[in-house]
């Protein structure tokens, strides 16, 4: 089993969750993955990560897989200028690789923000460290988790 995926597991876990991770082949994409599982594309939370341009940090944009994230409005909501994310910023952060970057299990705290949209469904499935393991959970829990605000940040 890979770290990555590992400390997705141990973070579920330690939050008291039974954790429901499958492997999936490959859903480096929203649509492969909601293919994979059974569900609709906006179930799938997709971790989209931005660097703030005042902080330096990653920050955390989770959305529901039919939306796109509007560089203006996250950036209103993180209330500082957004950019790119490089692989070694949102790996040295995160401890994750592009593709399989997870809500939980981040080696280093992250502000995040929840798109309300993944609120409409009992279930929502997320990267679980790796671009072939997703997990289960309800939004609220997600919510909790993670420490996101819910705001509206997609066009």
């Amino acid at each position: 089993m890979s770290k990555s995926l590992t400390r997705v597991r141990t973070a579920l876990t330690t939050a008291g969750i039974t954790p429901d991770i499958r492997e999936v082949g490959q859903a480096r994409t929203a649509q492969e993955a909601a293919d994979s599982v059974g569900c609709a594309l906006d179930q799938i939370a997709k971790s989209i990560i931005f660097r703030g341009e005042v902080s330096g940090e990653a920050l955390l944009f989770l959305t529901a897989g039919g939306n796109k994230v509007d560089a203006d409005l996250a950036a209103a909501v993180a209330g500082e200028a957004l950019g790119k994310a490089d692989a070694t910023l949102i790996r040295a952060q995160t401890g994750f690789a592009i593709g399989g970057v997870a809500p939980v299990g981040h080696l280093n705290p992250i502000r995040a923000w929840l798109d309300p949209r993944l609120c409409a469904f009992e279930v929502v499935w997320a990267a679980a460290g790796t671009p072939r393991h997703v997990f289960a959970l309800d939004p609220e829990t997600l919510e909790r988790l993670t420490g996101a605000d819910q705001a509206h940040f997609t066009a």
